[in-house]
């Protein structure tokens, strides 16, 4: 496993010649060692126009192989500077990293949906976060083709000043659609979120179910080759998520590869055909999505019971005090 920083991507637009021969644009360590990110130049044209590529159904759209994503936990925001510049002189027990994700590797094809589930705190936002190039992984490789579109929480991106439809043109103009796309569009996801007046009223008025709604119709409008989905689909009322899954259904017809994040077993099991279980940050086990939720679900009974003993014990203690 290399675990050398990964660099930073510049976005740059595609030339004229770019766009005819295609060469893979890439990012070295920093140690000018093995590529660590690769990006098709004409997976980059297609986002900056607001397109999605023509990939053939099967071909592979992520690659993930040996994936790391490393914090220090002696820089926090608690140290004061005095505190940080005596930590530097003195040692400290206990361990100074801590590994969110480790050696993860997996593949995603067009025309699939996989759900990443597991416990809290084993890594599946963060993961989902490195997919969508909001956090750069401390090792390993990455390898993506195709547009991608994510909605990864609940309002981002959003201006609370603004209103829905102004968020719309806005969240248009930074994924690239022109004017004349824009004006084709934004009804079709005013319909889709189906907010009523509040389409022209400030965000920060909305309820979490409304900046649900409005920013799932975005993310779906604009066609990606790989949509990306964290725990969103459990918002809104029941016709609401009835229409979440069968535009993600639609995606999936079309060739299009999900990445779905949740804890609705009943959503893994008849929507996903194929599912990953993370567990402190490795995947435990992947493959058919029953097979993978049962293992879920038995290691979810063992640490409640694990748990309950616990608590049991040192009620037990305070008792006897």
């Amino acid at each position: 496993m290399n675990s050398d920083p990964i660099a930073a991507v510049t976005p740059t637009t595609p030339t004229a010649t770019e766009t005819a021969a295609p060469p893979p644009v890439r990012t070295r360590a920093s140690d000018g060692g093995e590529d660590v990110l690769t990006v098709d130049a004409a997976a980059r044209a297609a986002r900056d126009s607001g397109l999605a590529t023509d990939i053939p159904f099967g071909s592979t759209v992520i690659e993930v192989r040996d994936l790391g994503v490393r914090y220090s936990l002696r820089l926090t925001r608690k140290n004061t500077v005095r505190q940080t510049f005596t930590n530097m002189f003195r040692r400290r027990d206990g361990p100074k990293d801590f590994w969110a994700l480790h050696n993860v590797s997996f593949r995603l094809v067009s025309g699939e949906s996989l759900a990443i589930i597991g416990p809290n705190g084993a890594g599946k936002s963060t993961l989902l976060q490195v997919l969508a190039g909001i956090i750069v992984p401390s090792a390993g490789a990455l390898s993506v083709r195709g547009r991608i579109s994510s909605l990864l929480t609940l309002g981002a991106g959003f201006d609370g000043e603004l209103s829905g439809r102004e968020n719309i043109l806005l969240a248009g103009a930074f994924m690239g659609m022109s004017d004349e796309e824009l004006k084709d569009r934004v009804e079709h996801i005013v319909a889709f979120a189906d907010i009523g007046e509040f389409i022209d009223a400030a965000i920060k008025t909305y309820s979490s179910g409304m900046r649900a709604r409005l920013g799932f119709a975005i993310a779906t409008s604009v066609d990606p080759d790989v949509l990306l989905l964290d725990e969103v689909l459990a918002t809104g009322d029941q016709v609401f998520r009835a229409k979440s899954r069968a535009r993600v259904g639609e995606l999936v017809k079309q060739a299009k590869g999900i990445v779905l994040v949740t804890h609705d077993m009943t959503w893994v099991t008849e929507y996903c055909n194929r599912a990953i279980l993370l567990e402190k940050g490795r995947i435990i086990i992947e493959g058919e999505p029953a097979e993978v939720v049962a293992v879920h679900q038995e290691h979810s009974a063992e640490a409640k019971a694990r748990q309950a003993e616990e608590i049991a014990r040192y009620g037990g203690a305070i008792t006897r005090r």
